[in-house]
């Protein structure tokens, strides 16, 4: 299975989209909106911002599905 990179990111304040990179060995529990600048933290029960409102969930989750 090829794991995906990147994601697009929905700003759940603002509603701004955008691109990201995410990291492949690690959930990312923290993120900036570069619109509002708002912080983002992931909902109860996601491991990360990326599970939370991406439009897919991060690598370590693909990486578990996989197996």
């Amino acid at each position: 299975m090829k794991i995906i990179k990147k994601a697009r990111l929905t700003c759940p304040k603002c509603g701004f989209i955008q691109e990201v990179e995410m990291p492949i060995k690690t959930c990312q529990f923290l993120y900036k909106c570069i619109n509002c600048k708002s912080l983002l933290t992931p909902n109860p029960g996601d491991c990360c911002v990326f599970c939370s409102y991406a439009d897919i969930v991060c690598p370590p989750k693909q990486m578990e599905k996989a197996l």
